[in-house]
C-alpha cells in the first residue's frame, strides 16, 4: 500500500472539492514541479513540461516526448466536477423568521439524500470592480455548517407514500442560513416595521462583515454546496475511504499524479504525455469548460503553434486523431445488498484493480464510445507488464440504467479511447465508497499508460 499516495489523495480530497479548487491545486503542484504556464512559452522542446488552462476550470498538464506531435499523445482524461447543489443567482429569502439559500441541484443526485446532513460554501464572488472573493464557510472546525430540514417521522404519512425522487422536491433542497427570535404577539407596527426581514438582514451583515459582499453580489457568484467535513478512512481494516466527491476526482488525482511521477523519473517519453482534467461532465460535458466544446482541441493547437515554425490545422487533426486515451472516470463497483442490479461477472469490484469498460452509454449502449479490441489488447498488454491488477467491466444489467464519460467526445477525433478507473460504491450519494488498494493499483497502471507505444 502506497500510504503516502493516500495521504496525498484524502489531502487532495478535502482542498478539492470544487472544480476551481482542483485546478488551484493542480497549477500549485505543477509549478512546485517545475511545470511552466503554456501561454508564457513562446517554443517547445522535448522534454518540456507545461500546463495550460481555461476559465479556472479545467486544466491540461504535458509533458513533451521526443516524437513530433503528429504521431499523438497518450491523453488520461478526467473530470474534476461532482454532483452537488448550487446557489441561485438572487439565492437569499426569508420565510417565517428563517433565512434560507434558494439552490439549483447540479448533476444526477437522489435529492432525499442531501437532507439532514452537515453541508458546507465553497465558491467565488465576483464584484463589480473586478476584485473576486473566495468564500469557504463550514470546514473549519470553528466555522457553522448549514443544512436542508426534512420531516419528522410523526408527521410523514404522506411524504411516505410518495416515490423515492418525490420525497424532496427540487425547489426544496434549501439551505437554512440564519434565524430571528420572532416578534411578541402584541408587539407595535413599529416594532413590526422593524422586524421585516430581521433574520435575512442579520445573515446579510455576517457576509458584509466576513467578506464584503452585497445582497446584488450574488448575481455574479458561483458558489457551490457541498457536504461539510473530511474524507475519512473506512472500515475497521482501514480498507476504504468515504469521502465527497470521489466521482471524478479520485481519477483526476491519480492522472495528475502519474503524470508528476512520469515527470519526475526521468525516462524518456517518445509520445507526448497529457493529463486532462475537464468540467461539466455531470451534466453532459457542456460549456466552454466541458469536453463537448473545443476547450481541449485550443489546448492542443497552442501547443501545435509551439513546436512548428507554421502552424498547420492538419497537423492539429493529426495529432489528435493518432492519440491514444484513457478516459479516466469511475465505474460502479459491485454491491452485495443489491445485486440484482449487477451482471456479476461483468461487474467491478473493490480492491480489484482498475476498472475497464469497453462502453458505456446505456441500454443499447446509447452516448457510448465502444473501444476497438486492438487498442484494448494493447492495454492489456501494458498492464500486465507493468504488474497492474486490472478487471473488465460494465456499470450494471443491460436494461437497468446507464450512464456516460467524456469517452465519445474524445472519440469523434478518432483516436483510441477506453474508460478506465476506480470502482466507487454509492456513486453521486454525498459520500463515497472507494478502495485503497484500487487507488494505488489506477496510479500504477496511469504511469504505465503513459509509455505506451
Amino acid at each position: 500500500m502506497n500510504e503516502t499516495l493516500i495521504k496525498q489523495y484524502k489531502s487532495f480530497l478535502d482542498n478539492g472539492k470544487t472544480e476551481r479548487e482542483c485546478v488551484e491545486l493542480l497549477v500549485a503542484r505543477a509549478k512546485k514541479d517545475g511545470f511552466k504556464d503554456l501561454t508564457a512559452c513562446k517554443t517547445l522542446k522535448a522534454g518540456d513540461k507545461v500546463f495550460v488552462t481555461k476559465m479556472n476550470k479545467a486544466i491540461a498538464l504535458f509533458v513533451m516526448g521526443s516524437e513530433p506531435l503528429e504521431n499523438g499523445m497518450n491523453i488520461l482524461g478526467a473530470h474534476i466536477d461532482s454532483p452537488r447543489l448550487d446557489a441561485k443567482q438572487n439565492p437569499l429569502y426569508e420565510k417565517d423568521n428563517i433565512t434560507y439559500l434558494n439552490t439549483h441541484y447540479y448533476g444526477g443526485i437522489k435529492k432525499y439524500q442531501w437532507t439532514t446532513i452537515p453541508l458546507a460554501i465553497h465558491g467565488v464572488v465576483c464584484k463589480k470592480d473586478g476584485t473576486t472573493v473566495k468564500v469557504v464557510i463550514g470546514e473549519d472546525n470553528a466555522d457553522p455548517v448549514f443544512c436542508i430540514s426534512d420531516i419528522l417521522p410523526h408527521l410523514a404519512q404522506e411524504q411516505m407514500k410518495d416515490k423515492a425522487s418525490d420525497f424532496i422536491k427540487g425547489e426544496d433542497l434549501d439551505l437554512i442560513m440564519g434565524s430571528a427570535v420572532p416578534l411578541a404577539k402584541n408587539a407595535t407596527k413599529e416594532e413590526q416595521k422593524k422586524d421585516k426581514e430581521k433574520s435575512k438582514k442579520l445573515v446579510l451583515s455576517l457576509l458584509k462583515e466576513k467578506y464584503n459582499i452585497e445582497e446584488d453580489d450574488f448575481e455574479s457568484a458561483e458558489l457551490e454546496i457541498v457536504p461539510a467535513g473530511s474524507a475519512r478512512d473506512m472500515g475497521l481494516d482501514r480498507s476504504f475511504i468515504l469521502a465527497y466527491g470521489q466521482d471524478d476526482r479520485s481519477c483526476a488525482f491519480t492522472s495528475a499524479e502519474a503524470l508528476f511521477a512520469v515527470a519526475k523519473s526521468g525516462k524518456k517519453l517518445k509520445k507526448t504525455a497529457c493529463c486532462l482534467c475537464v468540467d461539466k461532465e455531470e451534466i453532459g460535458s457542456v460549456g466552454a469548460t466541458g469536453m463537448a466544446s473545443n476547450v481541449f482541441e485550443n489546448m492542443v493547437a497552442e501547443l501545435i503553434a509551439r513546436t512548428q515554425k507554421t502552424y498547420s490545422d492538419i497537423s492539429l487533426r493529426r495529432c489528435l486523431n493518432n492519440s491514444n486515451m484513457l478516459s479516466s472516470d469511475v465505474n460502479a463497483a459491485y454491491d452485495p445488498m443489491n445485486a440484482g442490479l449487477y451482471d456479476k461477472n461483468n461487474a467491478s469490484v473493490l480492491s480489484g484493480g482498475i476498472a475497464f469498460q469497453k462502453y458505456t452509454g446505456s441500454r443499447g449502449k446509447y452516448d457510448a464510445s465502444d473501444a476497438n479490441p486492438e487498442f484494448i489488447a494493447k492495454v492489456r498488454a501494458c498492464m500486465d507488464k507493468a504488474g497492474v491488477r486490472y478487471q473488465m467491466a460494465e456499470l450494471g444489467k443491460v436494461d437497468q440504467g446507464g450512464g456516460g464519460t467524456i469517452a465519445y467526445h474524445a472519440a469523434k477525433y478518432g483516436m483510441n479511447v477506453l474508460d478506465a478507473g476506480v470502482a466507487i460504491l454509492s456513486m453521486h450519494a454525498p459520500w463515497e465508497i472507494a478502495s485503497k488498494e484500487d487507488i494505488c493499483q489506477i496510479f500504477e497502471g496511469y504511469k504505465a499508460f503513459l509509455f505506451i507505444a
